[in-house]
């Protein structure tokens, strides 16, 4: 559990993304200076990347963050970030895409309780007050 001012939080997000035209281009020594860009933004950004793994075509991202600042935001830093610097330090990429990372991204929810968990729970409230 996370907290701000005002709420306790506990949101976690499965995010999957790709390289413009699902370009292979994720490889050594690629691959290995995204997963320290990532972890160097997300910091910044007081976010966690609970998990990560880097394919030649895409990219999957657990990640925990505010619900305040929003899941949106945090892949926009992280695309917005990985790709300024990464077609800098390769050219090549910068050559062979006009952008790194394509506009769109899978995004879900990772629930740690089930449903029927905190129905139950909520319906024991009621018990509880009367």
């Amino acid at each position: 559990m996370e907290s701000n001012r005002n709420i306790i939080f506990d949101c976690k997000y499965h995010v999957v993304f790709c390289p413009k035209y699902r370009k292979k281009v994720l490889i050594e020594p690629v691959d290995i200076r995204l997963k320290e860009l990532f972890l160097e933004k997300a910091m910044e950004l007081r976010t966690e990347i609970v998990e990560m793994e880097i394919m030649p075509d895409h990219v999957h991202l657990l990640i925990k963050c505010d619900p305040k600042f929003g899941i949106h935001r945090v892949v926009k830093h992280l695309k917005g970030y990985t790709s300024r610097v990464l077609r800098m330090e390769f050219k090549h990429l910068k050559s062979r895409l006009p952008s790194l990372w394509t506009n769109s991204y899978f995004v879900a929810t990772v629930g740690t309780v089930q449903l029927d968990v905190i129905k139950k729970y909520i319906e024991s409230q009621k018990e509880r007050s009367d």
